[in-house]
């Protein structure tokens, strides 16, 4: 069927300058919910202020919680007046249904047919209706939204007429409108959900939690926490300002009240209560649902912060897009030129180069298997992937499950070089060669991680002007106390937080006195310097021992790359 020129995914008016970019962005950790201005050093828009523009782009990437930092930004007055892609959305889309449904606070979104979009670029000033686009010179008729017939089961209408209460009532009419905006039919059950909103990214992921909260949300199904904003039980003592404190730990605790497992990780893979390959699950954060799809085989959309709750409160997601074995295919095939004896770097920077490579659409990347992936080589690929690109899953031949004959037939092709990696290790090693800071656990570490870090360190200490700190879920602090690798890495310097991550981490845990940042994550070399405000260099776990015990990470290609 024929895309129709102009699409109201979400109705509503506007007027407003028009600012483009065909790079797609995400808002949590690209846009600061104080000013609305872009803080993604790597985008082309960053320093642009979005509040009151006509905001056009491709689609969103990366984070699911940008739903909650548009949520934030309708509520203090500071979002874009209408936002228009030309491919399917549903993070910030979702956080624009929130902001009607709930708020009462419009925000129109559009999806154009790639000739409209490209007409609309060209203007510097549109107003939006309900039924045109209007700019001078140019006239485009808006469809209205789609509307689906929903199979529903009797339990769904029983939700939907509140029957089971208006917590379940809200979240079943948010499910409905977003499987309406992606062609659903019908709905999925789900086994288990994790959730992306305790992440206190604003204060709009607190008002919609509470406020469900005391409607009486109940999950309906096992739903794992991601990681949250403090350490749960220390941060009054690590000084952590109440302003900031008491917010995220009410949040943490909203969703505990509904009956959330306050795991506090954002890699609940790691959890024994892991899927398996075919399971229906409602996960949100990004590093997750793409591991979960690519790595376990499970099957679950990039489901956006609150419409993570909504499925867990309901046990039911909208039966579209990855859920479907026709939507899983690759429609881009990389081929990948394999350095010899590659370390643990390579796999987070091809993961950010892939995403790069297919920004819009599933890769099955090739000639990787040769390098032997482990699991935490695949979770570092994945998050780093999903940094930069708005795809669910990828396969790679040889190495993930469904990688044999995923490639579509319309499939196309394209190479990551020798020369792609030394041109993205430069762009993610911008920083100084000296550091105050080492970061490791993003996403949160492995046990394995944690062995190899404690290894590397061999019993020596940090230096005393470098601070070492890694992020890890409860359990696998836990195992590593019990193991006595917790033990050694406290010997050498190295500080191992629970509950919060490094995208969410803020001042004082974060050290203030810190200039330069050192990661072997691809996905915080690329977040951190808009998060932080500070410089990120970007290397091996290795790389990251030697910069902890000598205050410098020496400018340089990797020895595999020179």
């Amino acid at each position: 069927m024929k895309q129709p020129p102009a699409r109201s995914i979400l109705s509503g008016s506007a007027e407003g300058p028009v600012i483009v970019t065909g790079e797609a962005l995400s808002f949590w950790g690209g846009v600061d919910p104080a000013t609305g201005r872009v803080i993604d050093v790597h985008h082309p828009l960053n320093g642009v202020c979005l509040t009151g523009s006509i905001l056009m782009m491709p689609s969103s990437r990366g984070s699911c919680t940008g739903s909650g930092v548009l949520l934030d930004l309708v509520l203090s007055g500071r979002a874009p007046a209408a936002l228009v892609f030309s491919e399917p959305e549903d993070v910030l889309t979702l956080g624009a249904l929130v902001a009607s449904e709930m708020f009462g606070k419009p925000l129109p979104v559009l999806r154009l047919a790639p000739e409209m979009f490209s007409e609309l670029a060209r203007v510097k000033r549109a107003r939006i209706s309900s039924s045109a686009i209007e700019a001078e010179g140019l006239a485009i008729p808006v469809v209205p939204p789609a509307t689906a017939t929903l199979d529903l089961t009797d339990t769904d209408r029983a939700m939907l007429d509140g029957e089971k209460g208006v917590a379940a009532q809200q979240a079943m009419r948010i499910i409905s409108a977003m499987a309406a905006q992606q062609g659903a039919r019908s709905l999925v059950d789900v086994t288990q959900g994790h959730i992306d909103g305790c992440i206190y990214a604003s204060p709009a992921n607190l008002t919609f939690a509470e406020r469900m909260a005391e409607l009486g949300a109940k999950v309906a199904v096992p739903t794992t926490m991601n990681a949250i904003s403090v350490d749960y039980a220390n941060w009054q003592v690590q000084g952590v300002p109440p302003s900031f404190g008491d917010p995220a730990a009410r949040l943490a605790d909203a969703y505990v009240r509904m009956g959330c497992r306050p795991t506090f990780t954002c890699s609940p893979y790691l959890l024994d209560s892991a899927p398996q390959a075919g399971e229906a699950i409602a996960w949100a954060e990004s590093n997750a649902v793409i591991f979960a799809n690519s790595v376990l085989g499970a099957r679950t959309a990039k489901h956006p912060d609150f419409l993570d709750l909504c499925i867990a409160l309901t046990g039911r997601a909208p039966l579209s897009g990855v859920y479907l074995d026709e939507h899983r295919k690759a429609l881009r095939i990389i081929e990948v030129e394999l350095p010899e004896r590659v370390d643990d770097a390579f796999w987070p920077l091809i993961g950010y180069l892939a995403g790069g490579a297919a920004p819009d659409r599933i890769p099955l990347l090739k000639g990787l298997a040769a390098a032997r992936p482990s699991r935490d080589d695949l979770k570092a690929l994945c998050a780093a992937f999903g940094t930069t690109s708005a795809a669910p899953m990828l396969h790679v031949a040889g190495v993930t499950p469904e990688a044999d004959g995923a490639a579509a037939d319309e499939a196309d092709h394209v190479a990551i070089t020798r020369a792609d990696m030394a041109a993205a290790w430069s762009l993610l090693n911008e920083g100084p060669e000296e550091v105050e800071l080492v970061a490791i656990g993003s996403p949160h570490a492995s046990l394995a991680e944690c062995g190899k870090l404690a290894e590397a360190f061999g019993g020596r200490e940090r230096h005393p002007d470098v601070a070492v700190i890694v992020t890890a879920g409860r359990e696998v602090i836990e195992e590593a106390r019990r193991e006595g690798t917790l033990a050694r890495l406290e010997a050498s310097g190295v500080q191992v937080l629970p509950d919060l991550c490094w995208c969410s981490i803020s001042e004082p845990v974060f050290p203030t006195r810190t200039r330069a940042v050192m990661t072997n994550s691809g996905k915080y070399a690329h977040y951190g310097p808009g998060l932080s405000g500070r410089a990120v260099r970007f290397g091996s776990l290795a790389d990251c021992v030697t910069a902890a015990l000598r205050g410098r990470a020496p400018a340089r290609l990797p020895d595999w790359l020179s």
